[in-house]
């Protein structure tokens, strides 16, 4: 799921570069490059590896470099290319059944999203009863550089791109 999360973020992230910035007592830096931060704890706390160039890497990649940069943090390898020039992150507590929370954005960075857990209600949909995943997703934006409606614009669409088809390589 966090692999599906990354590359639908930088994908909503591409249509909305407002939330792929950083924000400075200059003012704020939008990118171009979109580079996610992945929340990890580790023995010695929390860790923001980051994953470069996520829109130009197929799913399968993004599940190996997060892969390789969750297991450095842990194993305390990381090198300053891992943990530089990020533009976003995504924290996910949903693997420890934590239903919703509130993550706090990484200065300078202007925005992080939290990733709750994934659960099975039964719901309807299209006036019919079925059972559906559902994860409560949190957008904490900086309001010095994200407005309210450009954070719901980019969740809409993040919302969109996790519902519709997984992209194929």
């Amino acid at each position: 799921m966090t692999d599906r999360l990354i590359s639908a973020a930088a994908s909503a992230l591409s249509e909305n570069p407002g939330l792929n910035a950083h924000y400075s007592d200059e003012g704020v830096t939008t990118f171009e490059d979109i580079n996610i931060g992945i929340a990890v704890a580790t023995e010695a706390g929390l860790t923001v590896p980051v994953i470069h160039g996520v829109p130009s890497m197929s799913l399968p990649d993004i599940a190996q470099r997060r892969r390789e940069v969750v297991e450095k943090a842990r194993a305390r390898k990381l090198g300053m290319a891992d943990i530089s020039a990020g533009t976003f992150t995504i924290s996910n507590l949903g693997m420890l059944g934590i239903d919703r929370f509130d993550a706090i954005i990484n200065v300078p960075k202007v925005a992080i999203l939290a990733v709750a857990s994934t659960r099975q209600p039964y719901v309807m949909r299209d006036g019919q009863p079925e059972w559906r995943p559902i994860a409560e997703l949190t957008l904490t934006c900086d309001h010095r550089a994200v407005d309210g409606s450009m954070g719901a614009v980019f969740l809409k669409r993040l919302k969109e791109l996790i519902e519709g088809p997984i992209p194929t390589p």
